[in-house]
């Protein structure tokens, strides 16, 4: 799959101009076998380094290559995989302090995607 279209690579790029910004996540990435999950907020100038909440088994704020992630080889052919339904939802800080409370980004995001459900839900019955 390709890891990353025209368009998100703008959008990485754009917030990666913008050190100091809270961004939303524009993508994730994840190991289909095994621990491993990645959200991507921003892109270097070099086109191979990204920013992100990054979860191999110790979850933390950090740099990734992009190279060394599409260059990983899984059993069954398989490879890191991007996440082509991913919503960020909410600022990389939000997901740094709920991955940070559960120990996960896993566990984070079925908190945060169950407090999404929540308050869309209330909206719509309460208008």
């Amino acid at each position: 799959m390709i890891f990353l279209t025209p368009e998100l690579r703008e959008q990485l790029i754009a917030n990666g101009r913008q050190r100091e910004a809270d961004h939303i996540p524009v993508m994730k990435f994840f190991n289909p076998l095994a621990e491993g999950v990645w959200r991507a907020t921003e892109l270097d100038a070099d086109g191979h380094t990204l920013f992100g909440l990054v979860d191999l088994g110790e979850p933390e704020l950090g740099s990734f290559s992009l190279a060394k992630m599409t260059a990983v080889r899984l059993p069954l052919g398989l490879g890191i995989e991007r996440d082509i339904l991913f919503e960020g939802l909410y600022p990389i800080s939000t997901w740094a302090e709920m991955t940070r409370r559960t120990g996960s980004i896993r566990q984070a995001e079925r908190m945060l995607h169950a407090v999404h459900r929540s308050a869309t839900s209330s909206k719509s019955v309460n208008p």
